[in-house]
């Protein structure tokens, strides 16, 4: 049986985790694996230790974002990825596409720090932070899987498009 991010970090499954507990998880698994501790190890100890270093990071780089954590989810549910299901509602679409055009006039007319372009990031904060805790709703519920790949896929374009706001 292979071990889960979960399992790596000793967390409990499931999406709701606070972030000082995987921070914290993370430190105190850190300190036993890491190879520096394992020097004076066999070689075959020292090459577990990297291997299992190389795994805890992976693990803590997966759980510590909530959509990266939403998908490992997701596919440890068997559920649909995001090359499987990648049809998104014409509203939505329709409505990230009016937003795209606001962001690239906000980014015409100049500093990043505008009333407006900060406006626009607080307005696609809490829309993306939205989706987020309806993720986590679905996800307690435990109940439909494809419900959870769109609201991850309209998240994660909301966040695109805070990104492209951010850029310079």
């Amino acid at each position: 049986m292979n071990a889960t991010h979960f399992d790596l970090l000793n967390l409990p499954r499931g999406f709701p985790l606070d972030p000082a507990a995987i921070e914290a998880a993370y430190l105190a698994r850190s300190r036993e694996l890491h190879p520096d501790y394992h020097q004076q190890s066999s070689s075959a100890e020292q090459r577990m230790s990297i291997e299992l270093s190389a795994a805890l990071n992976e693990a803590y780089a997966v759980l510590r974002d909530p959509f990266r954590r939403a998908d490992y989810l997701l596919q440890l549910a068997g559920g649909p990825s995001a090359a499987d299901h990648k049809d998104m509602p014409a509203d939505f679409l329709e409505e990230m596409l009016e937003l795209r055009m606001e962001i690239e006039e906000l980014r015409e007319a100049g500093a990043a720090d505008s009333p407006g372009r900060q406006a626009m990031e607080a307005r696609l904060t809490r829309r993306r932070d939205g989706l987020v805790q309806e993720i986590a709703k679905v996800f307690e519920r435990n109940d439909n899987l494809l419900a959870v790949r769109k609201l991850l896929n309209s998240a994660k374009y909301i966040q695109g498009l805070l990104r492209d706001l951010r850029a310079d």
